[in-house]
């Protein structure tokens, strides 16, 4: 598993990295000591695995989730307990206490790689592959809304909303705010999945339990969430291409 260690504290990074030099199915890609520096080396070298430092000045570690468009598995590293309850909150894979115990750093890794293999089997069973810049339904995303905070995996999300500079993500029962522009994230979305219904609406094509026709050749689309969006005229024909045999 490739791996990238953030933490801005020096000797907490270089001790993690000698225990996890001693996995052989372990490969450490490189350190960051600060939010800014680890998105840089997200950007460069693609881990597969964070193991992050919650507590950084200036930013957090919640913080660099929000900022990434595609979020690795995540292992929160903390010397405060208090934060472990949070982590779980955002459904994080796993959390180490400072200092970290080689016992438990080995627990963790038997979970990290029976993750892997499950998003590796979910990848090599989907039918068509998105191109490697687009997001599709195998990716997850961080989704922070005031205090909370989570992992959301995009085969989940069954609608995005525009309001206003804001952008309402829709997955089980909760509705939160991220601020981001719709257009900005249609670029990045796989069109095989996802399907630009009108202005303010962004479909996930897999939650359509049913299509109405509607006023002037639009159509009504219900989700299986039960919501009711409108797809508008100029849309119409090709949602209806997308959605046929």
């Amino acid at each position: 598993m490739r791996v990238l260690v953030v933490d801005d504290e020096r000797l907490a990074r270089k001790e993690l990295i000698n225990l996890l030099n001693q996995n052989d199915n372990v490969e450490v890609l490189g350190e960051a000591n600060n939010v800014d520096d680890a998105r840089e080396k997200i950007e460069e070298l693609n881990p597969e695995v964070l193991f992050l430092d919650i507590q950084m000045p200036e930013k957090t570690g919640f913080d660099l989730l929000e900022e990434l468009d595609h979020v690795p598995l995540v292992v929160f590293i903390t010397a405060y307990d208090e934060f472990a309850l949070q982590a779980f909150q955002v459904n994080a894979l796993d959390y180490l206490l400072k200092p970290i115990e080689p016992e438990r750093l080995t627990d963790t890794l038997k979970k990290l790689e029976k993750k892997l293999e499950e998003m590796k089997k979910e990848e090599d069973d989907a039918a068509s592959k998105s191109p490697k810049s687009q997001l599709s339904l195998t990716d997850q995303v961080f989704v922070k809304d005031g205090d909370k905070c989570w992992f959301v995996k995009l085969a989940n999300v069954r609608l995005f909303e525009s309001d206003g500079n804001y952008i309402k993500v829709y997955f089980e029962n909760n509705k939160p705010m991220i601020h981001k522009s719709l257009n900005a994230l249609d670029e990045r979305l796989d069109e095989k999945s996802f399907f630009r219904a009108s202005r303010k609406h962004i479909i996930n094509l897999s939650w359509v339990e049913s299509i109405e026709p509607w006023f002037n050749g639009g159509l009504v689309v219900t989700l299986k969430g039960g919501e009711r969006i409108e797809v508008s005229r100029r849309q119409a024909a090709r949602f209806k291409d997308l959605m046929s045999l």
